[in-house]
C-alpha cells in the first residue's frame, strides 16, 4: 500500500466544488513536470532496481538472468538446455490503454477543506491520464453516476484528452445538479462497478477513484470483474473529516430530516484498515486527501 498521496498542486483562486474542461486540460504541466522528475530520479545511480513501465507479447531475446530481473520471465526450456537460468525479455509495449473510473455518486460530492471529495477524484484521475497520454498512450473515461455510468474508450492524443475532461466536468455538473433535496436516492457502488466492468476494453489500465460509500451488496466481486480486465488500482479519496477529525461530537441531520450528534474519532483507524484489507493481488491502493487547493 503507498503512502497517502498529495493533492495536485493549485491556485488558491479555484472553486473547490467547481469541475471544468479548462481545469482538468490545465493539468498538463504539472504532468509533465512529475514525468521529467520520475524519469529524473530513475536514471540517478543507487541500489534500487528499477524497470520501465511493462513489457509487450514480443520476444526480444534470451538471455542469463541477473540479479533484479523478474523471475516469472525465466524461460524454462532455454534453462534446462544450458544448465543456468535464462531469462526471456520483450520489446516494450508502444501503446498503453488506461480507464479512468470516477464516482460522482452523491456520497462523493461534499468536503470540509480544500475540495469536494468529487473534484479531488476528477483532478487525481486526469493527472494520471495526462502522464498515460504523454508517455504514447491512450485513455477513456467512465463515470458512475446515480443516473448509472457513462463510458468513453480510450482515445490517443490531447484530442482524446479533451474528450475525457469534458466527460467528466459535464457529469460532474449534473451530479451536482441532481443532488439537491428530493432527487432521489443515490446507487449502491458494488451493482454500478459491475455493470461497467462489462464495457472496461480488456488488457487496459483501471483507475478507480471513489470513497467507497454505499458499497451495497458483492463489493468484492464487482472489484474481482474489473481486475479481471486488467490490473486495478483503487484512489480511495478521504476528506479530512476522515483521517483528523474533530475531537468533539459533530452535529449532523439525516436524510431523514433526524438531528444526531456523532464522534468521527474511529474513522482514522477504520480508513487506515480499509487501504489494507483492499491491498490483494492484481489491486493496488493509493490514499488521496482532499486537503488544500486545487490545480
Amino acid at each position: 500500500m503507498s503512502v497517502r498521496g498529495d493533492p495536485p498542486r493549485a491556485s488558491a483562486a479555484a472553486d473547490p466544488a467547481g469541475l471544468s474542461t479548462g481545469r482538468l486540460m490545465a493539468l498538463e504541466p504539472l504532468a509533465a513536470k512529475e514525468l521529467r522528475d520520475a524519469a529524473s530520479l530513475a536514471e540517478r545511480p543507487g541500489n534500487t532496481a528499477t524497470r520501465r513501465r511493462g513489457n509487450g507479447h514480443e520476444i526480444r531475446e534470451l538471455r542469463p538472468f541477473a540479479e533484479g530481473d523478474d523471475p516469472r520471465h525465466i524461460d524454462a526450456a532455454a534453462t534446462a538446455r544450458t544448465g543456468a537460468p535464462q531469462l526471456r525479455s520483450f520489446h516494450e509495449d508502444r501503446e498503453y490503454n488506461l480507464m479512468l473510473l470516477a464516482d460522482f455518486r452523491r456520497p462523493m460530492l461534499w468536503g470540509t477543506r480544500g475540495r469536494l471529495r468529487s473534484v479531488a477524484a476528477a483532478e487525481t484521475l486526469m493527472l494520471a491520464g495526462w502522464k498515460a497520454i504523454l508517455a504514447g498512450g491512450a485513455v477513456g473515461a467512465a463515470v458512475l453516476t446515480d443516473d448509472g455510468p457513462q463510458v468513453r474508450l480510450p482515445r490517443p492524443r490531447h484530442r482524446g484528452m479533451a474528450g475525457v475532461a469534458a466527460c467528466l466536468a459535464d457529469a460532474h455538473a449534473a451530479a451536482l445538479e441532481r443532488a439537491g433535496p428530493g432527487k432521489g436516492e443515490s446507487l449502491a457502488l458494488a451493482p454500478a462497478l459491475a455493470q461497467l466492468a462489462r464495457q472496461v476494453p480488456r488488457g487496459a489500465g483501471i483507475l478507480l477513484a471513489t470513497g467507497l460509500d454505499l458499497p451495497g451488496e458483492g463489493l468484492d466481486a464487482a472489484l474481482a470483474a474489473l481486475r479481471a480486465r486488467g490490473p486495478l488500482q483503487l484512489l480511495l479519496i478521504e476528506d479530512a473529516a476522515e483521517t483528523a477529525p474533530p475531537p468533539m461530537a459533530m452535529p449532523c441531520i439525516t436524510r431523514a430530516g433526524e438531528a444526531l450528534h456523532l464522534r468521527l474519532d474511529p474513522l482514522p483507524a477504520a480508513r487506515e484498515a480499509r487501504a489494507v484489507r483492499y491491498q490483494v493481488p492484481g489491486q493496488t491502493v493509493r490514499r488521496i486527501s482532499t486537503a488544500g487547493s486545487s490545480p
